[in-house]
């Protein structure tokens, strides 16, 4: 049985850098990555459209869900954006920003982002194992021993940085939380998150390939709990774009309590009842025989229009000045709150992030290292952290894994 200093359980975005800051801080230490894929990293490879967005130019913990914002805090305070871009700039990878604060590598290929990351981890003198699936961790009095389906090893110390349940295809099955269960932590009920929605009902097939700015409202047992704002974009199955990946984390945790939950859109963001329908009224006295359909197409996409009018049964051809004041506030309300009959999501298979996972509470936060087993960091995804969409997910893999590498160092007694 072979017998090393640190084994990383797991080669993505955590994983390969937790290898790269203990490695950083350890040097002579034996360490190896062991991952189940025959070609690790494969979730950076595809995030942001094949681009991978690092990072955000600004980044607090209100970005993210799960059971402690004060530990997330923490833990993103003690490597903050700053030392990302230094990090990478270290490892050969310069980034860019776009909007919304992204921040991209100049090449916008995530392929730039994998090499360096795995070539910065040879050149520390970790050993990477692809093809290595664990199937087995134990903690005895001497440390760990890991069953893998190559064979067993042992280890003084064990990184769990296995990620959740998302993009399936990429080597994420979530077993990782079973080797942790194994070893007395629990489990924070999981769901996807960033994931797509599929809509009840033929209302949005028409609509497939349309995207526009919109405010989403998830109103859970009748009280409105989240709301967000960005681009949606219409498909053939339901919605998707910024603004649904976001929500829809919310959505699942409500539907795994057993809430009543509708999700609305207001077509006509940053509008309310009175101030469109006082623009209404306005046009009417300026333009009382503009047709109501020319109105509307002046401030969303003719084949939204279109959709709403059928939908409604409201012929677009009204002059404004005809437009009956009942008529007008039924259409107008519809606008602000038109509903999205949520039927399900797209599941794992579509999923950016899992939701839920290890809880917070049961790690040290300056090391990550588990409060139920020592020896055994956790780091990334496996815990019960999820950001939103903008590269927060992939800064919590960043911080997370250089508190993992400082926990890793304290361990050994490296000053």
């Amino acid at each position: 049985m072979d017998q090393v200093d640190v084994v990383i359980v797991g080669a993505g975005a955590a994983g390969l850098a937790t290898a790269i800051f203990a490695g950083r801080q350890l040097p002579g230490r034996s360490m190896v990555v062991l991952d189940g894929s025959r070609r690790p990293g494969a979730k950076i490879l595809v995030a942001g459209g094949g681009r991978c967005n690092l990072t955000n130019r600004a980044v607090t913990s209100a970005d993210f869900n799960g059971t402690s914002r004060h530990i997330i805090r923490n833990v993103l305070a003690a490597f903050p954006v700053e030392q990302t871009v230094a990090f990478f700039r270290e490892i050969g990878v310069d980034v860019h920003e776009e909007e919304d604060g992204k921040l991209f590598p100049d090449s916008n290929q995530a392929r730039t982002v994998l090499d360096a990351l795995v070539n910065e981890v040879g050149r520390r003198g970790v050993r990477l194992w692809p093809e290595h699936r664990v199937t087995a961790l134990a903690r005895g009095d001497s440390g760990f021993t890991l069953a893998t389906n190559r064979g067993g090893l042992s280890a003084c110390c064990v990184v769990l940085a296995t990620g959740g349940l998302s993009l399936p295809k990429t080597g994420s099955d979530g077993g990782g939380y079973e080797l942790a269960r194994g070893l007395g932590h629990t489990l924070v009920p999981t769901t996807p998150a960033l994931v797509p929605l599929v809509l009840d009902g033929e209302f949005h097939r028409p609509l497939s390939g349309l995207s526009q700015d919109v405010g989403l409202a998830l109103a859970v047992e009748g009280r409105v709990s989240v709301s967000t704002r960005g681009a949606m974009l219409w498909t053939h199955f339901g919605v998707s774009g910024p603004a649904v990946l976001d929500i829809s984390r919310h959505w699942h945790r409500a539907q795994l309590d057993r809430q009543q939950v509708v999700l609305t859109a207001n077509l006509l963001p940053g509008e309310d009842l009175v101030s469109v329908e006082n623009r209404v009224i306005e046009l009417a006295r300026q333009q009382p025989k503009q047709h109501l359909r020319n109105v509307l197409t002046s401030w969303l996409p003719a084949r939204l229009v279109d959709a709403v009018l059928a939908s409604l049964g409201i012929g677009g051809q009204i002059p404004l000045a005809h437009l009956a004041r009942d008529l007008r506030r039924r259409l107008l309300s519809s606008l602000l709150q038109w509903p999205l009959p949520v039927r399900e999501s797209r599941g794992y298979a579509h999923a950016e992030v899992t939701a839920g996972g290890i809880p917070l509470n049961e790690i040290h936060p300056a090391t990550m290292q588990s409060r139920l087993c020592p020896g055994l960091f956790l780091a990334g995804e496996i815990l019960d952290v999820d950001g939103r969409i903008g590269g927060f997910n992939f800064q919590w893999a960043w911080s997370s894994a250089a508190a993992a590498g400082a926990g890793l160092r304290s361990m050994f007694g490296v000053p």
